[in-house]
């Protein structure tokens, strides 16, 4: 697919020519840069294992809960996310765009448990066996995102339980990985601002990711990439991006919305609201197969701490939130 990237540029650069009546002159890669793009065979199918856990800690502050009296009352748990999703070429542009299905073959949900009771199913967990298409560019860019918008939004009426006499009741669920997983794949090759003048070593460019939290709320996270190193591998050439986090200042208004209409939250994150994000940093680290035109894995690692406020007020509450957040994506085949 780079060598068709780089024919589709020069039959650009000849339409231009004939249109202006200048004739530009193609530039090979400078030394020292590398193209970094993906690359589809029909028919090959590429599975990827992703994995999304991450540890809360809510401090309740002085609220009188379980404890010595004026300790803090400290309630901590745990989350995972693990799912495996195959993705096959059924359609290749010999310019760049091609259709990819995409199948989720499992997903699972661990939770900590919950004292007195069995923990609901995960809405997430309904995403096994299925399937949705999209297209790409070579460049790793999406560019047909509304079979996953819906599915994404599909998945989301899931997480409401079934009976809803006393209103619209969400539970817990990880969708908002699911998102993080799939909607931002590529995301560190498709936001290279000038894809076919290559990457240097030492060289820096910025995106931005979504943040995904155990409660309802819409944050990302800036990101800057760089690309730190090229490695020798037996199967190929890998380039390792380094990426490193900050809080971004908005959403991008085209991500996907799992939720619509009003509804209340079960649990404890139905008795806060007001979350405000007080401090959010981490890091991650990348290897894409620039010979292979594929991501062979990433780690993604952040911690962030959130203040919030309770619906009823109660004398010594200041609750504070921890989550050491994790993501992992790895080529399994």
């Amino acid at each position: 697919m780079k060598t068709v990237l780089i024919i589709f540029t020069a039959a650009l650069l000849s339409v231009l020519a004939g249109c202006n009546g200048t004739i530009e002159k193609i530039k090979p890669l400078r030394e020292g840069r590398e193209l970094l793009t993906v690359d589809f065979q029909k028919g090959q199918s590429l599975r990827y294992k992703f994995v999304s856990s991450r540890e809360i800690r809510l401090n309740w502050g002085s609220t009188g809960g379980p404890g010595k009296r004026g300790e803090d009352y400290v309630d901590e748990s745990s989350e995972s996310l693990d799912m495996v999703v195959a993705y096959t070429p059924i359609e290749t542009d010999p310019y760049g765009l091609t259709t990819i299905k995409a199948t989720c073959e499992s997903a699972r949900v661990n939770r900590s448990p919950r004292k007195g009771r069995r923990a609901a199913k995960d809405a997430v967990q309904n995403l096994a066996g299925k399937t949705f298409t999209f297209t790409v560019q070579s460049t790793g860019k999406i560019e047909d995102y509304s079979q996953l918008d819906e599915l994404i939004k599909k998945i989301g009426e899931k997480a409401f339980r079934p009976d809803s006499r006393q209103g619209r009741i969400k539970e817990p669920d990880m969708i908002s990985d699911f998102i993080a997983g799939q909607w931002f794949l590529w995301d560190s090759v498709s936001s290279i601002k000038k894809p076919a003048e290559g990457v240097s070593v030492g060289q820096s460019w910025q995106s931005r990711l979504s943040l995904p939290t155990p409660m309802v709320m819409r944050k990302a996270r800036d990101v800057t990439y760089t690309l730190d190193e090229i490695r020798q591998s037996p199967k190929g050439r890998l380039a390792v991006i380094r990426s490193s986090y900050s809080l971004a200042k908005s959403v991008p208004r085209t991500w996907p919305i799992p939720y619509t209409g009003s509804f209340r939250v079960s649990r404890k994150f139905g008795m806060l609201r007001g979350y405000k994000v007080l401090d959010l940093k981490g890091g991650g680290e990348e290897l894409f197969n620039i010979d292979a035109g594929r991501i062979e894995r990433y780690n993604q690692q952040y911690q962030m701490q959130v203040g919030a406020s309770l619906l009823l007020p109660l004398p010594g509450a200041n609750p504070l939130i921890t989550i050491k957040q994790k993501l992992t994506m790895q080529l399994i085949d």
